[in-house]
């Protein structure tokens, strides 16, 4: 007789956080509170949002309609998906599309009701022939580079073209500009940008300005015109490094403990064996590791620190490489069973903050965010 089939029924495991190695909280609550903080700082000017890379890593769907709820009604994003995205959430938002119009992406613009920020004569151009040719009325802003030199026309540019604001239904609804050394408020550029970009202002008269990012909101009143647009702030980064600060803390990573190990005096541990323990150690193994975004710069080199985590309370320095899904920690020095199989460790937390974590491996909290992997647990905090 030929053999029975038999057909297995998959075995119930515990679902969520117990299915995955990390777990990532995101304060919806901390960023709406972030967001009230810098409206308090500048009304009366409106405060946008800048939430391009997905809301900085936490979450264009859950971010941007907590912002919305606290008054919050205009968004800049990257590009077109993003601002289709925002659309979804917030469909009577103004978005501003950052990076601009690309060759032959005007109809998308109009389709997702989204305004492109022009950034050059020749994107100008192209605007302008589709919105003669289609009658839109949507609307764009207009980036003048005031000293970053990266994107927008140059002050020339913009003196050429301002005449057309005398002319009804210009379509500029934005002016804007973007500071490059806000976060040292004593840099010279900054008020050397101000100073500009208040002289293009006053030539483009009627259309509302913007040129304070985070950093920029806390250069006082003269940087913020009629619209200012936080990003990092927002998310709990320090928007002035090297002060205190002095917004809440917006995310909380935990890896979970997948091994505690002994390893004897002289043993390596990692890839290159690049560690050697010079006392007999015990190790936690973290179950986060570059493919989840924590940098592989977090692990011990020569002449650097490594970063930490935080397991029963304390601070355990990082040993070895960080590989693609792993990371080890030294917890020598804990009381015995403090580190344990299952249980979680504070990647970042407590008092080691996105900024703090990017210092230590030689980046900055943006980045941090930006590279927070998709296969953490997300739980939303409101």
């Amino acid at each position: 007789m030929p053999a029975q089939e038999t057909t297995l029924q998959p075995t119930m495991i515990a679902s969520g956080e117990a299915e995955t190695g990390g777990v990532l909280t995101i304060d919806l609550a901390a960023i709406a509170a972030n967001w009230k903080r810098l409206y308090g700082m500048t009304v009366p000017v409106e405060c946008a949002a800048a939430v391009k890379a997905d809301a900085y890593g936490c979450g264009i769907g859950r971010v941007v309609p907590a912002l919305k709820k606290v008054g919050c009604r205009t968004f800049f994003v990257a590009d077109i998906a993003e601002g289709r995205h925002v659309r979804a959430v917030a469909p009577g938002a103004v978005i501003y599309v950052l990076n601009g119009l690309m060759p032959n992406t005007a109809p998308a613009f109009a389709d997702a009701n989204l305004r492109p920020v022009i950034n050059s004569m020749m994107e100008l151009a192209e605007w302008d022939t589709f919105v003669a040719t289609n009658k839109w009325q949507g609307g764009a802003a207009l980036h003048v580079d005031t000293g970053m030199n990266r994107l927008g026309l140059t002050p020339e540019e913009s003196v050429a073209i301002a005449p057309r604001v005398k002319a009804e239904g210009h379509g500029f609804k934005l002016l804007m500009s973007h500071f490059a050394c806000a976060e040292i408020p004593d840099h010279p550029m900054n008020d050397r940008q101000i100073r500009l970009f208040r002289e293009i202002r006053i030539l483009f008269r009627g259309v509302p300005s913007s040129l304070a990012n985070s950093a920029g909101i806390f250069l006082g009143g003269t940087a913020h015109c009629d619209l200012v647009r936080p990003g990092i702030a927002l998310f709990g980064g320090n928007p002035i490094p090297g002060q205190k600060n002095v917004m809440h803390p917006v995310v909380e990573l935990k890896g979970r403990i997948t091994q505690v190990r002994q390893v004897k005096k002289g043993d390596a541990v990692g890839y290159g064996a690049s560690w050697t323990a010079a006392r007999p150690t015990r190790l936690a193994i973290v179950a986060a590791g570059y493919a989840d975004g924590y940098f592989r710069s977090a692990g011990a080199a020569k002449g650097k620190a490594p970063a930490n985590v935080i397991i029963g309370g304390k601070q355990c320095p990082l040993i070895g490489r960080i590989s693609m899904d792993l990371l080890a920690a030294d917890v020598t020095d804990l009381p015995n069973g403090v580190a344990r199989r299952g249980e979680l460790a504070t990647l970042i937390g407590g008092d080691i903050g996105v900024d703090e974590l990017g210092a230590a491996c030689g980046t900055i909290g943006y980045e941090v965010l930006t590279n927070l992997g998709k296969r953490y647990h997300r739980n939303y905090r409101d």
